[in-house]
């Protein structure tokens, strides 16, 4: 790397330092969460929060748009929402004697879904149409959405009262699942004790779209070493052939996120190429949203995340 390009590194990564710093405004803790919105910040990747409420999670993706000169809508998913609620309708006008498009919240950059699995199947299927085409159907016509479109997703645990089953297929459009933790003892008490600046303190924006794609030209720039593929298709041809827990395999939209989302993380460490580090890092993040478990795992307690441990220590790098 010439001096030249590791100062423009150098540069861009303060600038997501910024971002970050202006979130931690708001946000205790909670680095793995926001690192992984980063990464579907730097890569214009749908990312899907889980865990219950009462965590941070619409905070946390709130604060995030807050920092970045996009546009933003949030939608709150319910058993009664309707296709039309969140992707518009037509609607009479008696002055002019005729139907107009009226255009709702998906017409944005950043979409929070929020509690997505409350929604039923009719939304779902207008929300991937959204996510997969970049674009929406409103009667007989089609209109393209904004660029970038990106859909920050929380849901609640599938046990949870009221909600439901995501399509494998939505879910394979996001990048990453990111579980939200609780608070540590010591984060808590800092919640706490900071109470009123967090409430009070107002996030300011620290990014444009035009930095953000100049980021995203140094990103794409990462050296990914055939060592590295080999060890990702190595991966790839367990769980396709080999696990007796798998009803389905993963598409290659899993290997394209793994990479995308591996040169982030080596990026964000100050590095221009990827190490095996970062494929085990965020690996079970990317892949064990998409496994489709046969009945065999459910009868024996199995994981997605179980089987991607199990993957990833049984697969060695070449």
């Amino acid at each position: 790397m010439s001096s030249e390009e590791n100062t423009t590194i150098i540069e861009k990564k303060a600038l997501i330092e910024k971002v970050i710093a202006e979130v931690h405004k708001k946000i205790i803790g909670q680095e793995k969460l926001v690192r992984d919105l980063i990464i579907g910040l730097l890569t214009w990747w749908h990312i899907l929060l889980e865990w219950v409420p009462w965590v941070a999670k619409t905070l946390t993706i709130d604060t995030l748009s807050k920092t970045i000169d996009l546009d933003f809508s949030r939608v709150q998913f319910t058993p009664d929402l309707l296709p039309s609620d969140l992707i518009g309708t037509q609607i009479y006008n008696q002055s002019k004697s005729d139907f107009e498009t009226k255009k709702w919240p998906i017409f944005t950059n950043f979409l929070l879904a929020d509690e997505i699995n409350r929604a039923p199947s009719k939304v779902q299927s207008a929300l991937l149409e959204a996510m997969a085409e970049k674009q929406i159907t409103i009667w007989d016509e089609s209109f393209k959405l904004s660029d970038p479109f990106i859909v920050l997703a929380t849901q609640n645990p599938i046990e949870q009262s009221g909600t439901y089953k995501l399509p494998e297929a939505e879910l394979d459009r996001f990048m990453m699942k990111s579980y939200v933790e609780y608070p540590s003892q010591e984060e808590e008490a800092e919640i706490l004790s900071k109470l009123d600046s967090i409430e009070h303190d107002k996030v300011s924006k620290v990014i444009k779209k035009k930095e953000i794609l100049e980021i995203q030209k140094i990103v794409s720039d990462i050296h990914v070493s055939e060592n590295i593929i080999a060890y990702i298709t190595d991966i790839i041809a367990v769980t396709r052939a080999k696990h007796k827990f798998l009803s389905y395999w993963v598409s290659p939209r899993w290997s394209i996120s793994l990479v995308k989302a591996a040169k982030v993380v080596a990026f964000l460490d100050w590095r221009d190429f990827v190490i095996p580090e970062d494929i085990k890092e965020i690996a079970g993040s990317v892949l064990a949203h998409r496994l489709v478990l046969n009945y065999d795992a459910i009868a024996e307690d199995i994981t997605s995340e179980s089987i991607v441990n199990e993957i990833l220590n049984s697969v060695k790098i070449k």
